[in-house]
């Protein structure tokens, strides 16, 4: 039996060190990491306030730089790991840069695609939910825990 380093847990773990990058940096602790042939070639997490921008979220980072990584809009044959359920404008750019696999630390109840877009992506889209969903979920909680005291 060989193990893969290079597993859901694994990526899922680099994309947590972006979002906690973010949380450093005051923001909402999202972070996502594209992968290409086990290979990350693109990192973001949240800066919606250091740009001053409600576009600049994790995944929109993490997409313009694996799109400017390999010269090409379009990312078939890869995956991108995030913390947190994309809202519907990532949903959306995921979904347009032709990203096949979509794996989701944890849930969000009030701006997830899911709520909104559930059919956004199309059908051949593999997507899975709760990887390091405790891990992914008790950044989020402890950081609005502490925004609202």
């Amino acid at each position: 039996m060989s193990l893969n380093p290079f597993n859901n847990e694994y990526f899922m773990k680099k994309a947590y060190e972006e979002a906690c990058l973010a949380l450093e940096q005051g923001e909402v602790p999202v972070g996502a990491v594209v992968v290409y042939n086990n290979q990350i070639i693109g990192r973001g997490h949240n800066q919606v306030e250091k740009m001053n921008d409600v576009t600049s979220h994790a995944e929109i980072i993490a997409i313009t730089a694996a799109s400017n990584y390999l010269g090409s809009k379009y990312l078939e044959d890869s995956r991108i790991y995030v913390t947190l359920e994309p809202c519907v404008m990532c949903a959306a750019a995921i979904s347009f840069a032709h990203i096949e696999h979509i794996i989701i630390g944890t849930k969000d109840p009030k701006r997830g695609f899911s709520l909104y877009t559930p059919k956004i992506f199309p059908a051949k889209t593999k997507m899975r939910f709760g990887v390091m969903q405790e891990l992914c979920n008790e950044i989020l909680l402890n950081f609005f825990k502490i925004k609202r005291t």
